[in-house]
């Protein structure tokens, strides 16, 4: 079950001079257990099986424990009652042969995603497309492993961004990486970078050597194109499209095809994110 978490803090005068209130926000994914009652997560089709069923005002769960009153009961008449509301996203779209974990500084789902995102984009708009760049924070959940459910792909993407297709040159793209190499490497694709103290090392684009004065297709999302983490993506564009729908809108056409050809879901990590430490060499 995914929920977006607000936290919200006291007011903190001593921290503004205005006395604001600060909140933080974040996601995080519930595991559901099934411990007390044994519900688990429901597809579309099997909500008797996994939550349980109401008869009359007596809520039954999945283990045949009986609750006639309490807060058990009320929660259970609730969440049962929106499930026909909710069967569109919890339909099995995919299956994944494994999950596939948000690591640092590179992951398979990053991997999967970056690349998907260049095959996207340059069916959208017709354009060779280099170098895929997106934010780790874009990818808000892991793939899990097993049925692969609508809500999963709209939970992993939940934000209303663009794909955009950029046209950029080389070092306007050594400049993005740098930045990356300086402060938290991001989820890319179609280059190799080797990072050493924080320094870009060397950048590789279909196995040769960035040119500084060559022109890149670049797949980005509209959240990084003028400040979004801290990037300015668009700046020095030489050519900008914005593609139709959102990033979860491809994503999810994509799947689906995955799904129709009879493929799962399933990537690789491939060392495209190098971080050499002390004593290493490249």
């Amino acid at each position: 079950m995914k929920k977006f978490v607000l936290c919200c803090l006291a007011l903190l005068p001593f921290l503004s001079p205005l006395g604001a209130q600060v909140r933080l926000e974040s996601w995080q994914t519930d595991p559901v257990t099934g411990s007390k009652t044994g519900v688990k997560a429901t597809s579309a089709g099997d909500v008797d099986e996994t939550m349980g069923v109401m008869r009359g005002r007596t809520y039954i769960a999945p283990n045949g424990k009986k609750f006639r009153r309490g807060t058990t009961r009320k929660a259970a008449r609730l969440m049962l009652s929106v499930q026909p509301q909710m069967a569109q996203v919890k339909e099995v779209i995919a299956y994944s042969t494994r999950p596939m974990l948000r690591t640092y500084p590179e992951s398979e789902l990053g991997n999967w995603t970056a690349d998907l995102l260049r095959r996207i984009v340059a069916d959208s708009v017709g354009r060779k497309v280099d170098i895929a760049i997106t934010n780790k924070g874009s990818l808000r959940i892991d793939m899990p492993a097993g049925p692969v459910l609508y809500d999963d792909i709209m939970s992993m993407f939940p934000f209303k961004n663009n794909l955009v297709y950029l046209s950029l040159r080389g070092r306007d793209v050594r400049a993005i990486l740098e930045q990356m190499a300086a402060t938290r490497w991001q989820v890319v694709g179609g280059c190799r970078a080797v990072v050493a103290n924080g320094k870009l090392v060397s950048v590789t684009v279909d196995g040769k050597p960035l040119d500084d004065n060559a022109l890149y297709g670049v797949a980005t999302n509209s959240f990084l194109l003028d400040g979004g983490d801290g990037f300015f993506l668009e700046k020095n564009a030489e050519e900008k499209i914005v593609c139709t729908g959102y990033v979860y809108d491809g994503v999810l056409q994509y799947v689906r095809k995955l799904t129709a050809a009879g493929r799962p879901i399933e990537y690789h990590l491939d060392e495209r994110i190098v971080i050499l430490q002390e004593g290493d060499n490249e």
